[in-house]
């Protein structure tokens, strides 16, 4: 059975109980209130069966009286919450639950009013279940790979050790005269054999860099009296209690009396040496060596089934996984929400306070009617009160999303207060336009566009692509942005009669140039005057050259051909720029003004306004005016 989201039934259980609690007080207090009218105590001594008797009899009327009585209004809430809590326990099983429409007596079907795919995939013991699997998996796989570990070690182990036997059976004279040599001191001159020596061995494996320092050790510790054999393994072998691959030898090593034997255990620990059991008979370390390669192959098939085990609980794991992110991160918002609200202990509910924009009320109580119905509430829903305060409230601003990208633009420079006027309106095209008029390539313009409008078309699924990345985030959320200052371009472009820094030649141009051959060789350079004038000398006159009739749109390509094009189209760019800002500025200056009569602050007309527009106009509306003379003039 799929465990219950407590969430989802905790209302009804609890008021379920509630009239179970109320159902018996009002039974006990009608009993109690007939069980004084019985007297127990008489004046007459009882015997002890008579007061048996008399007890049995008033439990029995008891038991009567509340097996008779009738409580019509609790027992019907009773059959009615049993009902409720039977739907809710038929929905979340059935995926389907039936709802009461209000003001009538009928119902509606509801499907999938309660997934039970998704709880039972989000229940906390399902979490429970797969954590606690997933730690038996790992612990029992890592309990595996020590113990396959180890087994390798020790095959190698009683290889190698094997190999040094058998040597030294083939050639028992040359091992003895090694050991003979190294005891003949502490011995008095006498040998090995003469004295009756029985050798003691242990066998192990150290790290192959540590092998050196562990002969050094030994021999000074053990006074030069244990003899060391070793061979290194050509394999990388993993490491039983680290888990990394290294290389390692196998060592063994003789010594006489059990003394030289803790000293040799005691350097071995401390230079964290694996010692392995290894049988002095050659029957049995043969019989140890088929078991241990028996135990390796079957500990490759368990490892190996572990393995596919848990990658197969960890693939069922990953489809969901997405799905309780989601889940998880909803989860805590709902309970960050939670928890901003008072808990009235008195009262018994929680009290939050909140904002809201006054068109929006309705649908925030019928959000909240809602709920109530949902959640199965009945006659108790949330209530939704306005408070009168003096504090200022935030600022709200109605948003799309062609406008969210230009408001996030202005709140860069500063939020505006509650009520004051949002700039934003007048931002959405005077930002765009002022970059076009700057920029000013109609070729440009359309490559911005283009990649603007595959941004818009593809918005829907472009939105939680590349979510993390921060250029593309602004990218995309400024993307009518972007649309807008690539429609601009292209119109001033065509102004400046620029498409990728040429111009174009669409309507003709108004010049015609007539000079002669023999006055272009002789001069580098000519002036394209608008009426004819003497030239130089003033003998020869020009001949009509503009046709008086200006370009039908934009510049005139014939300045391609001119010496200073680019100081002429720069000016014409920088001084449109400046006259548009300036104008953007003062008009910045007077919404500030309708702000002031607005709130009735009126010292900062005087403090404020006044000196800025005075401080514009001595400036900058002169600058203006001084390009409009030049142009004119």
């Amino acid at each position: 059975m799929t465990p219950l989201d407590f969430r989802l039934i905790a209302t009804a259980v609890f008021r379920l109980f509630s009239v179970y609690c109320s159902l018996t007080q009002a039974t006990l207090s009608h009993i109690l209130s007939w069980f004084p009218t019985y007297n127990l105590v008489t004046a007459r001594v009882l015997s002890n069966a008579s007061f048996d008797v008399q007890v049995k009899t008033l439990m029995n009327n008891f038991n009567a009286q509340v097996a008779s009585l009738k409580i019509s209004s609790f027992a019907g809430q009773l059959i009615m919450f049993i009902v409720r809590l039977s739907g809710i326990y038929s929905a979340v099983h059935t995926n389907a639950f039936q709802m009461s429409v209000p003001g009538s007596d009928q119902c509606q079907v509801v499907n999938n009013f309660y997934p039970l795919h998704d709880n039972a995939s989000f229940s906390h013991a399902t979490f429970e279940k797969l954590d606690h699997e997933l730690k038996e998996i790992n612990t029992n796989a890592d309990a595996l790979l020590r113990n396959f570990n180890e087994l390798t070690e020790l095959k190698h182990n009683l290889q190698m050790t094997q190999g040094f036997f058998d040597e030294a059976q083939a050639n028992p004279v040359g091992v003895l005269e090694d050991i003979s040599a190294e005891r003949e001191i502490e011995l008095g001159g006498q040998s090995t054999a003469a004295a009756g020596m029985k050798l003691g061995f242990i066998t192990g494996v150290i790290p192959r860099e540590r092998m050196v320092t562990f002969e050094r050790m030994l021999w000074r510790v053990c006074r030069g009296n244990v003899f060391v054999k070793q061979a290194d393994i050509s394999d990388l072998i993993e490491d039983p209690l680290t888990g990394e691959k290294v290389h390692k030898t196998v060592f063994v090593v003789f010594f006489q009396g059990e003394q030289l034997k803790n000293r040799v255990q005691k350097i071995c620990e401390g230079f964290r040496a694996n010692i392995y059991p290894c049988p002095e008979n050659p029957y049995e370390r043969r019989e140890l060596a088929m078991g241990v390669m028996t135990r390796l192959d079957d500990l490759t098939v368990v490892l190996s089934q572990t393995q596919d085990h848990r990658q197969r609980v960890l693939a069922a794991t990953s489809r969901n996984l997405r799905t309780w992110q989601i889940k998880v991160k909803k989860i805590k918002a709902i309970y960050h929400t939670m928890n901003m609200f008072n808990n009235d202990v008195a009262r018994k509910c929680f009290i939050a306070e909140c904002w809201t924009p006054n068109s929006q009320l309705d649908t925030l109580q019928l959000a909240l009617r809602k709920g109530s119905e949902s959640t199965g509430a009945g006659s108790i829903s949330s209530v939704v009160n306005r408070i009168e305060t003096h504090e200022q409230p935030p600022t709200h601003n109605k948003l799309n999303k062609f406008t969210q990208g230009f408001q996030n633009l202005v709140d860069a420079y500063g939020v505006a207060t509650y009520r004051e006027i949002n700039p934003m309106p007048f931002v959405l095209i005077t930002f765009p336009f002022l970059f076009a008029v700057m920029f000013g390539d109609a070729g440009h313009g359309i490559i911005v566009s283009i990649f603007a409008i595959w941004m818009v078309f593809k918005e829907n699924s472009l939105k939680n692509k590349w979510r993390t990345q921060e250029v593309w985030t602004i990218f995309f959320g400024g993307r009518y942005i972007i649309l807008l200052m690539g429609l601009f371009s292209i119109y001033t472009g065509l102004i400046y009669n620029d498409v990728f820094s040429k111009s174009i030649n669409i309507f003709g141009s108004s010049w015609r140039v007539k000079f002669d051959d023999k006055t272009l060789i002789k001069i580098d350079s000519v002036i394209l005057e608008p009426n004819p004038t003497p030239y130089k000398d003033h003998t020869q006159t020009y001949e009509q050259m503009y046709s008086a009739n200006p370009y039908l749109l934009g510049i005139d390509p014939i300045w391609q051909l001119s010496d200073n094009k680019i100081t002429f189209t720069n000016s014409a760019k920088m001084k449109f720029a400046i006259i548009i800002g300036i104008i953007q500025m003062g008009f910045g200056v007077i919404l500030s003004l309708w702000n002031h009569l607005h709130f009735k602050h009126y010292h900062g007309i005087f403090v404020e306004f006044l000196p800025q527009i005075i401080f514009l106009a001595c400036i900058f509306f002169y600058l203006i005016i001084l390009i409009f003379y030049k142009w004119t003039n």
